[in-house]
C-alpha cells in the first residue's frame, strides 16, 4: 500500500486525493492547505488528515476552528510520493527546497517547465521511462489531451507533421480574476506555443513534426483543439476504430446532440461525475475526416480532470506498482469508473 501525500489541496490536489483514495493499492496519508478557507474545511469534513504546508500559519487554522494535524514537516517523512498540487512555479520551489531535501519522491505539475523534472509524464507514452524516477513533472490538461489523440493517430499511421490549434478557456470556473470577458486573445501571439515543445517533452520522436498556436476565448468549461495531422496513409475508418479503442478518448456525435463544450459538461453531470469532471477527453465523430492521408478532427478538454488519473499512474510507474503501462491506466479507469 502506497502512502501517498497531497501537497496543497486544491483544484488539482483535491481531485487527486479523491481518485487515490479509490484505489486498492494506496492511500491518502494527508493534505495540506496553505490557508484554512473552506477547502481546508471540506478537507477535514471528507476525512482526509490536514496538515498546514507553512508551519507559521498552523495557528490561522487552529484560530478558524478547522482541526490540524500538524504541520508539512510532521508528515512528509511518512510519505512514500508527494504528488504536489501548489500554483505554478511554486511547485519547482517545493521540489528543491523540500521534497530533495526530505528524499521522497515527487510528482510536480504541467505548470512547471519540462526541464524541472527527470522527465515528462504521460500514461500512454512515458510510463516506461518514468518507471522507478524521483521526480516527475506531470504534463498539462492540453498536452494530456494532444498525447491521447497522438497515440490514436500513430498506432494506425506514422504521424509525419501535425498542426493544432489550441482554443483555450480563459479561466476556470472558481477563477474570479482572469479574463477575457470580451475578446480572443491570442496566447501567445507568436508561433509555436508552448504546447508543441512540451508534447516533444513527452513525445521526443514529434520533434520537428509539431507546431501549435493558441487563442484565449470568454470560457470557463473546456478547451478545444483543432488537429491536423498529416500522416503515412490511414483512413477514417482506422482513426475512429483507434479513437474507440484509445484509454481515456470518448466519441461523441453532434447529432445526439452533443453540439458544444457546454453540452459535453451536462453529459458530465448527468453521469454524476463529482464536480462535473470529464477526465476522459471527448473527440466529435463527425469532426474527423481523412484528406489525402492527412487526418482532420477537433476535440474537447476538460482543464480540471483530464490529468488526475494521469497522476494515479505516474505514482505506481515511480513506485514501481505495475511495471505494464495498460494495466496501470486499467486498475486507474475501473476504480475512478471511468468509460470505455
Amino acid at each position: 500500500m502506497a502512502n501517498v501525500l497531497i501537497n496543497g489541496y486544491g483544484s488539482i490536489g483535491k481531485r487527486v486525493a479523491d481518485a487515490v483514495a479509490k484505489q486498492d493499492d494506496m492511500k491518502v496519508i494527508g493534505v495540506t492547505k496553505t490557508k484554512p478557507d473552506f477547502e481546508a474545511r471540506m478537507a477535514v469534513e471528507k476525512g482526509y488528515k490536514l496538515f498546514a504546508a507553512i508551519p507559521e500559519r498552523k495557528h490561522l487554522f487552529e484560530e478558524a476552528g478547522i482541526p490540524v494535524e500538524g504541520t508539512l514537516d510532521d508528515i512528509i517523512e511518512d510519505a512514500d510520493i508527494v504528488v504536489d498540487g501548489a500554483p505554478k512555479k511554486i511547485g519547482k520551489a517545493n521540489l528543491e527546497n523540500v521534497y530533495k531535501k526530505h528524499g521522497v519522491k515527487a510528482i510536480i505539475q504541467g505548470g512547471e517547465k519540462a526541464g524541472d523534472a527527470q522527465d515528462s509524464f504521460n500514461s500512454l507514452w512515458s510510463y516506461e521511462r518514468c518507471y522507478g524516477k524521483d521526480y516527475i513533472r506531470l504534463v498539462s490538461c492540453n498536452t494530456t489531451g494532444l498525447c491521447r489523440s497522438m497515440y490514436a493517430i500513430n498506432s494506425v499511421a506514422d504521424i509525419l507533421k501535425a498542426r493544432i490549434v489550441l482554443i483555450r478557456r480563459a479561466a476556470d470556473p472558481n477563477d474570479i480574476k482572469t479574463g477575457p470577458v470580451n475578446a480572443i486573445v491570442p496566447n501567445p501571439v507568436s508561433v509555436p506555443s508552448h504546447h508543441g515543445p512540451d508534447v516533444v517533452s513527452v513525445i521526443p520522436e514529434l520533434d520537428g513534426k509539431i507546431m501549435t498556436s493558441a487563442v484565449i476565448v470568454p470560457t470557463t468549461l473546456m478547451h478545444m483543439h483543432s488537429i491536423m495531422v498529416e500522416t503515412s496513409g490511414t483512413t477514417r475508418d482506422e482513426i475512429i476504430d483507434a479513437l474507440a479503442k484509445t484509454p481515456r478518448i470518448l466519441t461523441v456525435k453532434a447529432s445526439e446532440g452533443f453540439d458544444s463544450t457546454a453540452k459535453i459538461i451536462e453529459y458530465a453531470r448527468d453521469l454524476g461525475r463529482s464536480r462535473y469532471d470529464l477526465n476522459e477527453i471527448a473527440v466529435w465523430e463527425e469532426s474527423v475526416n481523412v484528406v489525402d492521408n492527412e487526418v482532420y478532427m477537433m476535440q474537447a478538454i476538460h482543464q480540471e480532470s483530464d490529468v488526475i488519473p494521469e497522476n494515479v499512474d505516474c505514482i505506481r510507474a515511480m513506485l514501481e506498482m505495475e511495471s505494464d503501462n495498460l494495466k496501470s491506466i486499467e486498475k486507474t479507469n475501473k476504480a475512478m469508473g471511468l468509460i470505455k
